[in-house]
């Protein structure tokens, strides 16, 4: 067997695994997993000694040592050079060092949402929703985007039989209204701000969510239900703060669902819509006939609403090209751990 060594670092949470990738000759990209463990980023100075205690940990289990040959780490921050300085974790991470100092063949630093580019050819059937089966196109271009604490989006390339993934900032790209309400939205993000332009970012992400529902509220679209204004109240106080009692837009979210709280419901309505609005401008740019996916928290935990119509009748409207749109094959990725598996793809193919 030859094993890799795939992670996930947050500034939370890391997850580490062992692969066994001798699959990765056939014609679907797999690996399989042996070992995996989670552990607290803060509780270590630095990643490599997690590592170590990971990899004593597997030869305990084993019965034997098992030493992976290369790395891929997926990171939550910027990744320039193969280093990378986390944002909210006070490690400073090379790949050249941590491939010395943990006896790799080569170790490769990835940004997150890259890692996820590569994680959906590694997808199982049930590990995604199709919106849009389309015309699938093997050797077209795939495109990925996903809202969540941002907006990552990126696509990737069928270079010489392997998938070649590049991150864009397409999400810091300006927010184009479509309506007289999301004129009115822009209106009241720039005066909020303080701000010249508006991100699209700022509108199709989860904090999006809060301030699309924050807009409705102060133009007093509907009143707010006691529970859900609390729980606001309670996290727009914690602004500033690093650590949050309160995650708003699963609360505004979770309301919108339950189908009692029409403030919630349309906060979500708009977010959708500019959510497959955004999706559809990607797929005009890159025509991915090889398929749109759609990953990131808020979809996967918003499925009924995200399958309910307005998000594919957003991403479809597009005026003379929309005819384009309807061929190409939109998913929505289900897995939590897309970017794991991208990792640990990545490692055995670099």
């Amino acid at each position: 067997m030859t094993y890799y060594l795939a992670g996930d670092i947050g500034g939370t949470k890391t997850i580490l695994r062992l692969v066994d990738a001798t699959a990765e000759t056939t014609a679907k990209p797999h690996v399989e997993t042996c070992y995996e463990r989670r552990y607290s980023s803060q509780a270590y100075p630095d990643l490599v000694p997690m590592v170590k205690e990971f990899l004593h940990t597997v030869a305990d289990q084993a019965g034997q040592s098992i030493h992976p040959v290369r790395a891929c780490f997926a990171i939550a921050g910027p990744v320039v050079d193969n280093a990378s300085s986390l944002t909210n974790l006070a490690w400073s991470l090379e790949g050249d060092r941590l491939k010395e100092e943990l006896n790799l063949e080569r170790v490769e630093l990835i940004n997150d949402f890259e890692a996820v580019g590569y994680g959906v050819f590694g997808l199982e059937p049930e590990d995604i929703h199709t919106l849009q089966k389309g015309d699938y196109h093997p050797n077209a271009p795939v495109a990925i985007l996903g809202a969540g604490t941002g907006l990552g989006q990126g696509f990737a390339i069928n270079h010489n039989g392997r998938w070649q993934v590049f991150p864009s900032e397409g999400g810091h790209a300006d927010f184009a209204p479509r309506s007289e309400l999301e004129f009115q939205l822009l209106r009241y993000l720039i005066d909020k701000h303080q701000i010249s332009r508006v991100s699209v970012e700022r509108v199709v992400s989860g904090q999006g969510i809060v301030s699309i529902y924050q807009f409705l509220r102060d133009r007093e679209f509907a009143h707010e239900t006691p529970e859900v204004a609390e729980a606001i109240t309670a996290w727009e106080r914690q602004i500033g703060l690093k650590t949050k009692t309160v995650d708003p837009a699963a609360v505004i979210s979770q309301a919108a669902a339950e189908g009692h709280d029409r403030l919630c419901q349309k906060a979500l309505e708009i977010f959708v819509e500019a959510y497959g609005a955004e999706a559809g401008n990607l797929a005009l740019k890159l025509l991915p006939y090889g398929g749109l996916y759609v990953a990131g928290g808020v979809a996967a935990k918003n499925l009924p609403l995200m399958t309910a119509g307005q998000f594919m009748d957003a991403f479809c409207h597009k005026g003379r090209m929309s005819s384009l749109l309807d061929n190409i094959p939109v998913h929505i990725v289900l897995n939590p751990q897309v970017g794991l598996i991208g990792a640990a793809l990545k490692a055995a193919q670099v």
